[in-house]
C-alpha cells in the first residue's frame, strides 16, 4: 500500500522544497509538481511532491491522520 501525506511548502530552493508535516520538516523534490509554490500544500510520497492540493482538503486529511493516531495510542 502506498501513502501520500499532505505537507505545506515553507521554502523552495531550485527544485527542492522544504515542507512541514505536523511540526516536522523534510526536503522533497518538486520534479513531479513543478507548479508548486511557497505556502502550497502538496501530497508527498517517497521524497517527492506528487501533486498540489487544496489547503482545505489537506487540513481535513491531516486531522483524520491525527484522529487515527490518537485512537491507536489510546
Amino acid at each position: 500500500m502506498c501513502l501520500a501525506i499532505p505537507a505545506k511548502i515553507i521554502s523552495i530552493d531550485d527544485n527542492i522544497a522544504e515542507v512541514e508535516i505536523a511540526g516536522v520538516t523534510r526536503k522533497v523534490s518538486l520534479d513531479l509538481a513543478p507548479e508548486a509554490k511557497l505556502d502550497d500544500y502538496v501530497l508527498v510520497h517517497a521524497g517527492f511532491a506528487i501533486q498540489v492540493i487544496d489547503e482545505e482538503e489537506a487540513l481535513k486529511t491531516l486531522e483524520l491522520f491525527k484522529e487515527i493516531l490518537e485512537h491507536e495510542v489510546s
